[in-house]
């Protein structure tokens, strides 16, 4: 050992800087404008093979407290932990839904329009308990919940979409708002677990997939099932999904006859 190495302080390992809790800043910021109800909002499978996409709202107002310990984006919680919430979240805020578009009708419209009728349709739960909500806060930076407007040729929601019950709120977007404003944080949470909840009660009528334990998603024995079975009602038929493996033909083994090749100019190769 070097007289420098003597004399060197040993350092100790750097602690990870702790996790900020979300909050309702950006909620309330919007309240003070003079908005009576605010919804946070986050969606559910999006990039699942199977099931359906879900999108939870929970809708705050200016006496809403603090949310309660614990809640954070679903993503960072262990599915025990989203579980133990769920009482507490069910007292928390004015109202909450979560709404869900299947796997048909995601085939039908595309991701995105299936979105917006699975956000719609928690507004519509959330409506028969307060008669309005001024505004969304959306997590991330695309506005999947806006309808858009009709061009010349009209849209893909004009085919498909219902009747419009209720004026849309206007979306305020917030990159990784799941991680910063409470009642984002909190749909995520509700949104996961509601979903979690329906794939598992799938998994016993498809046990080869696995559910359970992956929830729709590309898990190595979810992509092994499907090409051994291929898809079932439940699976994204728009999706890439991996094809059945068609078994080898036999080429040996009882029952096969295969005559000898001919050799080249034989002259029964021409008969």
């Amino acid at each position: 050992m070097t007289q420098v190495d003597v004399g060197r302080a040993v350092r100790a390992p750097r602690r990870a800087a702790p996790r900020t809790p979300p909050h309702l800043r950006h909620e309330r910021a919007l309240l003070r404008t003079g908005l009576r109800y605010v919804a946070g909002m986050d969606e559910v499978g999006r990039g699942s093979l199977a099931g359906p996409v879900s999108v939870g709202v929970v809708v705050v107002d200016a006496a809403t407290r603090s949310a309660p310990r614990g809640v954070a984006d679903s993503k960072l919680l262990t599915p025990a932990a989203r579980e133990a919430l769920l009482p507490a979240l069910g007292r928390w805020g004015v109202a909450r839904a979560v709404g869900h578009a299947s796997p048909d009708e995601i085939d039908e419209r595309g991701i995105v329009a299936a979105l917006r009728l699975a956000g719609t349709r928690a507004l519509l739960r959330v409506l028969d308990v307060v008669d309005r909500v001024d505004a969304v806060v959306l997590d991330g930076s695309h506005d999947w919940l806006t309808p858009p407007e009709p061009d010349l040729f009209g849209t893909q929601d004009d085919l498909f979409a219902e009747p419009r019950a209720f004026e849309p709120p206007a979306v305020h977007l917030r990159v990784k708002a799941d991680r910063s404003c409470a009642s984002v944080a909190a749909a995520s949470v509700l949104a996961k677990c509601e979903r979690d909840a329906l794939m598992v009660r799938h998994a016993a009528a498809h046990p080869a997939y696995r559910w359970d334990e992956n929830k729709g998603y590309a898990a190595p024995e979810h992509l092994a099932a499907l090409r051994e079975h291929g898809p079932t009602p439940l699976h994204r038929r728009s999706w890439r999904l991996p094809a059945v493996q068609e078994r080898p033909v036999e080429a040996s083994g009882p029952g096969w006859h295969a005559e000898p090749l001919l050799a080249d100019g034989d002259p029964a190769a021409s008969s």
